[in-house]
């Protein structure tokens, strides 16, 4: 065994050297474009090992032919494809610890050994084919492993580790790793060379020109770095291929969809697309170089825009909508995306904003926000005015106002759910309901006036549209129904309707009156002729009765003369109390007759009013007789007198049969009596007399307990 004296060819070291970084370099680029990449990352991985791994074996292969041994040329072929498996397998090993995961310190560690195991086997392997023995020294040995190893360590963990330089990535980085793997390749390949000694087995052959072999294996061995490039661009010409088609696209996209300009950080618009030029209605070269206040619409405060710079100056997403003006003086509404673009130091270098234009729906908004006011507005006025209800298409309410609930007396929970029969106040028939339904359902609008009844048992009236709401198949789904009280109304129909009453009763009462008067001043005549012959007592007696009662068929004959034509009462002072008890005198007889009993009570011996007495006398009649007849049966009549603030109170009070509290409020109409031959006459004259003396007159009547009729005179101021 002859040891082997070594030297080195600088010319083909260069040229490994440079192949080798190209490789490098090459591998890491594809390498880092894994984990940005969603397409071809086993290509990308395949093509960064076999480049790496090809790089590590070239500088060892050319670093073999470059040393200038006086021995043979020749190579085994087999263990120089082997070594070039152990180094493409070994990187894969490598940097299939380090890529597409959580990197962890064992990772890298992993990573930087298999790294230098690639460089070793590569190595060592090589030497056997080349026909040497060789022998190393440990020493120098295991400080060149732990010098790869550290090298490969620093560079996996700059590129793949570090967060501040990958969170950055600076441009340099990518070509500093490639030097140093490259340089721990070399550094390996000279370290090792070092710590060897080379010796031959046997004798040394000559076979070939060893020019010519070099040739032959530095042109073989670059073939392969530029396959292995060639096939590395072709994969990143693609992937850029594609980056830029989908670059195209989405620019393409946003353009026909949306408003883009690029500002600069000062705001300076340096780019518009085409939609910015057509809705804002500039030319590209009016907003190039000038900043957005050229659209202000002065519309939005200054705090606004204020806050808008501010989020987007510390590298924030700002949204929001904004109203800009077109050269036109137009208004234009834009939903905006504003995204800042941020260099290393993390400030901002750019503003992309990207904006849809969304007048049409403000337009809308301020349509809908225009008819949802009206709506309120007719709502409120509806609220104010009149009582609204919904029902559904079976009549059973659903919204009520608060009219409603105020003019009802109930509360929105006791109605909502319940039907309007809750409101039925017996006064209209079945049929007038049905057809009222009838209409409704055919989808027709019902009018009308309609009497509730409230929950304290009161009564009013309500003037009431019904509104049918009909489906798409012309079906009521729900009804609206708005009504108007009329109560008050109803109530001055009812006066005048008593007053046309009054009037014919008047005409008729003018006629009678007329007629009753010529035979009762020729009854009074002879009376008082007989009057003054007659000297028998007894029969002068009956004489001034006659002429009594026909003053009184006079009076009355007055009285219903008031009817047809209104006079003033003449009052005068009176005492009420004997005025009182002469009525009372008076009906004595005729109420024992009946077993009827009448009491008197007063609480002064001295009531004073200003009266007409023979008309308060007939208004005490009329109610007594009225009270005696109510007792068929007999029982007791009770009136009292008293003064209760500056008032004089009269009640009448009978225990008779009682009036139904339906027919009490018609009392005093004309024609309209609860006896069997009344007239009603009686008691509407007596409260025209009560209401000619400033009066009034109240009745309070309970079925078969009686009557009360209350009188209320104004009393004599002392």
């Amino acid at each position: 065994m002859t040891e082997i004296i070594v030297s080195f060819n600088p010319i083909l070291i260069f040229v490994a050297v440079i192949l080798t970084i190209m490789a490098s370099y090459t591998a890491l680029d594809l390498f880092t474009l894994i984990k940005s990449s969603d397409r071809n990352q086993k290509f990308l991985f395949l093509g960064g090992t076999f480049s790496l791994g090809i790089g590590i074996w070239i500088m060892n292969f050319i670093g073999m032919v470059a040393i200038n041994i006086n021995a043979s040329g020749s190579y085994n072929i087999p263990l120089t494809l082997l070594s070039m498996i152990f180094g493409i397998s070994f990187t894969g090993m490598a940097f299939n610890t380090v890529i597409d995961r959580q990197l962890k310190t064992g990772n890298l560690f992993a990573g930087s050994f298999f790294l230098t195991m690639a460089v070793l086997s590569i190595h060592v392997t090589g030497m056997f084919a080349v026909g040497m023995n060789v022998q190393f020294v440990p020493s120098i040995f295991l400080m060149s492993a732990l010098i790869i190893f550290v090298s490969f360590l620093f560079s996996l963990w700059m590129l793949f580790y570090s967060k501040s330089l990958s969170y950055s990535r600076p441009i340099w980085i990518k070509p500093l790793s490639a030097l140093i793997f490259t340089g721990a390749i070399v550094e390996g390949y000279f370290l090792l060379i070092r710590s060897s000694s080379f010796y031959s087995n046997g004798e040394i052959s000559r076979g070939g020109s060893p020019e010519t072999s070099l040739i032959y294996l530095v042109f073989f061995t670059g073939i392969l770095i530029l396959s292995g490039l060639i096939a590395s661009s072709t994969l990143i010409s693609k992937r850029l291929e594609i980056s830029d088609t989908h670059l195209h696209d989405i620019q393409a996209a946003l353009n026909e969809s949306s408003i883009v300009a690029i500002t600069d950080p000062k705001g300076i618009i340096t780019y518009v697309n085409n939609q910015f030029v057509e809705i804002s209605k500039y030319e590209e070269h009016e907003l190039l170089g000038k900043n957005h206040n050229i659209l202000n619409s002065g519309y939005h405060p200054p705090e606004f825009f204020q806050n808008l710079w501010k989020t987007i100056g510390s590298g924030e997403i700002w949204r929001g909508e904004i109203r800009n003006k077109a050269k036109d003086g137009s208004f234009y509404w834009v939903e905006t995306t504003i995204v800042p673009f941020l260099h290393r130091k993390n400030k901002p270098y750019q503003y992309v904003s990207i904006r849809t234009d969304i007048s049409a729906l403000k337009s809308a908004e301020a349509s809908l926000k225009t008819s949802l006011k009206e709506g309120n507005d007719i709502k409120f006025a509806l609220d104010q005015s009149s009582i609204v209800a919904f029902t559904d298409e079976k009549g059973t309410i659903t919204i009520v106002n608060e009219k409603f609930c105020e003019v009802s007396q109930y509360s929105r929970e006791e109605l909502i759910g319940h039907n309007h029969s809750i409101l039925n106040s017996g006064l209209h028939s079945k049929e007038f309901f049905r057809n009222l339904w009838k209409t409704i359902g055919q989808g027709e609008v019902w009018k009308g006036e309609i009497r509730n009844k409230a929950k304290d048992g009161s009564y009013y009236w309500v003037h009431t549209t019904i509104v049918p709401f009909l489906n798409t198949k012309g079906k009521p789904y729900q009804y609206l129904s708005i009504r108007y009280d009329i109560t008050e109304r109803k109530k001055t129909e009812e006066v005048l309707h008593q007053q046309d009453k009054l009037a014919a009763v008047g005409q008729l009462a003018a006629g009678v009156a007329h007629e009753i008067r010529n035979p009762l001043t020729t009854m009074k005549g002879y009376t008082e002729y007989l009057q003054l012959d007659e000297t028998h007592e007894e029969r002068q007696e009956y004489l001034s009765i006659i002429l009594d009662e026909i003053d009184r068929i006079n009076n009355i004959v007055e009285d219903f003369m008031v009817l047809a034509k209104p006079k003033a009462a003449e009052l005068e002072d009176r005492d009420i109390i004997p005025i009182i008890k002469n009525v009372v005198s008076f009906l004595e007889f005729e109420a024992r007759k009946k077993d009827v009993k009448i009491g008197f009570e007063y609480e002064q011996d001295i009531i004073q009013i200003e009266c007409d007495e023979n008309r308060l006398i007939q208004v005490f009649l009329n109610f007594i007789k009225n009270g005696i007849e109510a007792m068929p049966d007999g029982g007791d009549i009770t009136v009292r007198a008293k003064i209760r603030n500056k008032q004089v109170q009269i009640a009448i009070q009978d225990t008779g049969v009682g009036i139904p509290q339906e027919k009490l409020k018609n009392i005093g109409e004309p024609f309209f009596t609860t006896k069997k031959n009344g007239n009603g006459l009686g008691l509407m004259v007596s409260f025209k007399i009560i209401e000619s003396h400033n009066g009034k007159v109240f009745i309070e009547s309970e079925l078969n307990k009686g009557t009360t009729f209350n009188i209320i005179l104004p009393a004599k101021s002392a």
